[in-house]
């Protein structure tokens, strides 16, 4: 499926923001913070949104996140646009010439976009006010790569005063190409679990492995054994993965390990699926340790729920969505990422989408967490004139009913 550029669409105020857009997005790209470290970012938001006119209740939100609220001119519905605001661990091998200056820190997932869109999105809607019949709660949201900013800024009453009736928002997508939008109702993205399994051996000489128990074997006989957990206990038409991500053991190269630890991650949509997922993951590893005679410890702790999409919502969404980039342009693909939009998806209806920042074109074909991440600026425009055309659709929506 190739994507048609719809940028002829774009209203006049949003073309003439292109270069602002992209001059925003650089900025913040280099300057990431961690999450729950977004202080520098926290105050290039708060100011400026205190520099957009007719832009109410700018204030700080959930320690290091931001909000603002864009009111129309005539009364109405309320409904929340979302941007998360926060940076990755990774460090930037992308050779822009606005590469992160933060050392080991880099935004490697698109937030920096997602910043620029949002910001956009307000100085548009605060300039188009005499058309807009409610008000637009907007949430700069820290945290979520390391979950739980959702969470505070909802526990902060983001939701109330005035009552929010839908939620929106979008992630740029290395995968889906410029042009298109991938959405869908219902499971859109997972429930992310993760487990750490410490495996106790015994430890020993390398040249007499008799005498002990060494876990880095178990170890690789667990990592073995745990990929057939989904593919042979799960029924082929649920959905779920089992990843483990490190592996760590021993002290030399002479040294039998007596201890390993792994971690790794359960996605999943439905809770049920989970439980079965924990059970036989346990169920596997405990026959594999017992075969080998070693101890182990199972541990695990589930993060944000699923992101489920409102049927209604995004029935919504795909009706702009065909009238903007064509129905030839609409992916349906869930993802088993996770995103803590969920929780804003799980108090009130919504719908949260891909917007497609691929151009293989122009080399632009990156990956999400990888330190050469790269995506096409172009879309940073189609993210406000669709995201506006979005947000009225819901206001008109809510007001009809």
């Amino acid at each position: 499926m190739t994507a048609v550029h719809p940028g002829d669409q774009l209203r006049p105020a949003v073309a003439a923001m292109r270069s602002q857009l992209r001059e925003t997005r650089r900025h913040f790209h280099r300057y990431p913070e961690l999450s729950w470290e977004e202080y520098r970012t926290q105050r290039a938001i708060l100011d400026r949104l205190a520099s957009i006119q007719d832009v109410d209740d700018v204030r700080p939100l959930a320690r290091t996140g931001a909000t603002a609220l864009v009111r129309g001119s005539q009364p109405g519905p309320c409904v929340l646009w979302r941007a998360d605001i926060d940076a990755l661990p990774i460090p930037e091998e992308s050779g822009l010439p606005f590469a992160s200056e933060n050392p080991g820190v880099m935004h490697a997932c698109g937030h920096d976009a997602h910043i620029a869109i949002a910001l956009g999105l307000v100085e548009l809607l605060a300039a188009e006010r005499e058309s807009l019949a409610g008000s637009v709660r907007f949430v700069f949201q820290p945290a979520e790569e390391a979950e739980g900013g959702a969470r505070a800024c909802i526990d902060e009453g983001i939701l109330e005063d005035p009552c929010v009736e839908s939620a929106f928002g979008l992630h740029i997508s290395a995968d889906v190409p410029l042009g298109a939008i991938n959405v869908a109702p219902g499971p859109f993205f997972a429930a992310p679990t993760g487990f750490t399994l410490e495996i106790a051996g015994t430890g020993g000489h390398a040249a007499a492995p008799h005498q002990g128990v060494d876990a880095v074997v178990v170890a690789a006989h667990c990592i073995t054994a745990l990929q057939t957990v989904v593919s042979r206990s799960l029924n082929p038409v649920e959905t779920a993965v089992l990843t483990v991500g490190t592996v760590q053991a021993g002290y030399r190269h002479n040294v039998m390990a007596g201890s390993a630890t792994l971690t790794g991650t359960v996605r999943t949509y439905r809770e049920d699926v989970l439980q079965q997922m924990l059970r036989r993951t346990q169920e596997v590893v405990a026959g594999v340790c017992s075969a080998f005679g070693a101890e182990y410890e199972f541990s695990h702790l589930t993060g944000c729920p699923a992101l489920v999409n409102d049927e209604s919502m995004t029935s919504l969404v795909l009706g702009e969505a065909t009238t903007f980039f064509g129905h030839r342009n609409i992916y349906g693909a869930p993802s088993m990422g996770a995103e803590d939009m969920s929780e804003f998806l799980r108090a009130r209806p919504g719908c949260y989408f891909w917007l497609g920042a691929r151009n293989e074109a122009q080399g632009i074909a990156g990956r999400h967490h990888d330190p050469g991440f790269v995506i096409d600026e172009d879309a940073l425009p189609l993210g406000v004139e669709f995201g506006a055309r979005v947000i009225h659709a819901a206001l008109e929506h809510h007001a009809s009913r």
